[in-house]
């Protein structure tokens, strides 16, 4: 059975008559009159029923036009789909993002995403960066919103924006009540960290203002989980480390206690945000949202930090 036949035979039962059948399929009657014998033998049945008088579908043929009906709807479907994929205007786009970028970034880019490409799904993943790094490499995403300028040669990036970082403690730590501490009283608070390879960018911003203020963190857990340090610094005389955005949103912990952002000084740590991309099979719809996060920004920075 040819796809053509069906076409033709749909414009005979719209018709009802040969001659405009033909006329608007621009075929000749006895051209369009093989082809409906020609399905009608593969099909064994009888589905238009013509005298000299009139043409109209047998019940075989009234049955048949509704399947037929739905299979080139189907197959104008496909392709539409088709046509709106090569295009980058249809099909899924995965992107990674921490919490920052989810604040920050992600708000007006999806907005925009949905008014220019509504057919596009952005499937969103949260992840640290280092996750997100190595998603980006695996193919895994086509796009990350991660802390720090990659190293990798292998991808591409854009500057999105600068945090600062804060302090986190809990609303009886000692800290709770300042507007801000310097960085050098971190030499004489247990604190806690995370592993480099999460977000490397964060651990050398904090590496760095402690080597500068000549101090020595006093590691006291390392913690992986944001959501794990808001709760044990809540609980805990513990510091903890954060965006100042995070800082901004900290979630309630157990019992319902809120960790509370200190801001940090002399020197301030700061870290930036940035799109990483890398060439993909998914380009054209890795290009859409990246269209759509440039015409999104520029994205401004939070405001900073009181206790």
């Amino acid at each position: 059975m040819e796809f053509r036949h069906l076409v033709s035979f749909l414009a005979i039962a719209e018709e009802l008559h040969f001659g405009r059948a033909a006329a608007r399929l621009h075929l000749t009657q006895p051209s369009l009159s093989q082809q409906l014998q020609r399905l009608e033998r593969t099909l064994g049945v009888e589905l238009v029923a013509r005298t000299s008088h009139e043409v109209r579908l047998t019940s075989a043929g009234r049955a048949f036009e509704v399947e037929a009906r739905a299979i080139v709807a189907q197959m104008e479907k496909a392709a539409h789909t088709a046509r709106e994929a090569a295009a980058g205007r249809t099909g899924t786009v995965r992107v990674g993002y921490n919490f920052p970028a989810g604040q920050h970034i992600l708000p007006a880019t999806l907005a925009k995403m949905h008014a220019e490409y509504p057919d596009v799904t952005v499937r969103l993943e949260e992840k640290r960066t280092g996750p997100q790094l190595v998603a980006l490499a695996d193919g895994g995403l086509d796009v990350a919103l991660v802390y720090g300028r990659p190293v990798s040669s292998d991808f591409q990036y854009r500057k999105l924006l600068r945090l600062t970082m804060v302090a986190v403690v809990g609303p009886h730590h000692k800290w709770a009540g300042r507007p801000g501490v310097p960085f050098a009283e971190l030499g004489r608070q247990p604190c806690i960290l995370f592993e480099r390879a999460q977000s490397p960018a964060m651990y050398d911003a904090i590496s760095s203002a402690a080597d500068r203020t000549g101090i020595r963190l006093n590691v006291a857990h390392v913690i992986d989980d944001p959501g794990a340090t808001a709760i044990l610094v809540s609980v805990k005389p513990l510091v903890g480390f954060a965006s100042a955005s995070r800082g901004m949103f900290a979630g309630a912990a157990a019992g319902g206690v809120r960790p509370v952002p200190v801001q940090l000084y002399d020197p301030v740590p700061t870290v930036d945000l940035y799109a990483v991309w890398r060439d993909s099979g998914n380009s054209r719809l890795q290009e859409a949202f990246l269209d759509c996060l440039e015409a999104g920004g520029p994205f401004s920075t939070p405001q900073a930090v009181r206790a």
